[in-house]
């Protein structure tokens, strides 16, 4: 679907517009993948006429609608925006969506013969995929606080529940937009909600209390958008309570950085060794496979999870927990 072909009364409305030419194989679904917490996340929605996403900008919020348009030789985006955010919103989009994401030395025939047959395969079947780039660093970061230290579903599931309670409707939700579609809430906002609202969303107070340390110093953690993303991780950790995992699943989508391996996650050191050696490993020997792409070790592991490649498994699942009636 085009401009063309949304309906003229829709098309009307939208506060800011744009196409834009990505200038080679782009697929939507995949590079934004990264960005959405779970099929349920208020804040990014596929409906039939687009993806629409909404959050926070420095001039206030906006709704936009992603929709892929043009044909495959020369594939096209267009994007619509609304709410007092939507001009800063739109701009953002080709950054946001990999226009600065390079894979021309990982694709060279040199670096290819250096790599494992399946990651090969991989990026063959995939040359659409970009590495996101937000640029919005608190977006990034309190959802990947959530997800320390418990399963998915568990920090998915209050996340949602935060936004429920705290998230404002998104601009046009429920007309131009989706219903139900929420931005996240401000840093002034998180640093609101009462104890008693983390321990109801299931958020023990290790995690909340790292979310409110992150947060007092909202505005020096948004210029780490413009630092290098090793200098902004690196930043990252100064503060209590975030460590190398978390600083790496930040930067991997504000920066889409192409080498950032999160160090610590519970289940990635051992797939990535299972799938390069047929053992299982932990980080220190995940981070010598995959010393000899550095520079590219975000790019060969999001490669092997194209790969389709499974890993055995190893132990029993870990118990998910609910402790927020006690």
């Amino acid at each position: 679907m085009s401009l063309a072909d949304v309906p003229a009364g829709v098309a009307a409305t939208a506060d800011a517009s744009l196409r834009w030419h990505p200038g080679g194989p782009f697929d939507l679904p995949q590079t934004i993948g990264p960005l959405l917490r779970g099929h349920g996340d208020p804040s990014m929605r596929t409906a039939p006429d687009g993806v629409w996403m909404a959050f926070t900008t420095p001039a206030g919020p906006a709704s936009l609608r992603l929709t892929a348009a043009g044909p495959r030789a020369d594939p096209a985006l267009d994007v619509q925006g609304w709410g007092p955010g939507a001009d800063a919103a739109v701009g953002s989009v080709p950054r946001m969506l990999g226009r600065d994401d390079d894979w021309s030395a990982f694709d060279e025939p040199a670096f290819h013969a250096t790599l494992p047959r399946m990651v090969v395969e991989a990026r063959r079947r995939n040359p659409a995929l970009r590495l996101p780039a937000t640029g919005r660093m608190i977006d990034a970061l309190v959802p990947t606080i959530l997800e320390q230290k418990v399963t998915v579903i568990e920090a998915r599931r209050g996340y949602r529940y935060l936004m429920d309670r705290f998230g404002t409707a998104a601009p046009g939700a429920g007309t131009v937009a989706p219903a139900g579609l929420m931005v996240q809430p401000t840093a002034g906002q998180w640093l609101r909600i009462p104890s008693w609202e983390w321990h109801k969303a299931g958020v023990g107070p290790q995690r909340s209390a790292t979310v409110m340390r992150a947060l007092r110093s909202a505005v020096a953690l948004e210029r780490l958008a413009r630092l290098p993303a090793a200098e902004a991780a690196a930043k990252l950790q100064a503060i209590p309570g975030i460590g190398a995992w978390t600083a790496a699943e930040v930067v991997q989508r504000t920066h889409g950085c192409p080498d950032s391996i999160a160090v610590g996650d519970y289940h990635l050191a051992a797939y990535v060794g299972a799938a390069l050696t047929g053992r299982r490993t932990d980080d220190a020997g995940m981070l010598r496979l995959l010393a000899p792409w550095a520079g590219h070790r975000h790019r060969v592991v999001r490669m092997i999870g194209l790969s389709g490649f499974r890993k055995p498994v190893f132990g029993p699942r870990m118990t998910i927990q609910d402790h927020r009636g006690h």
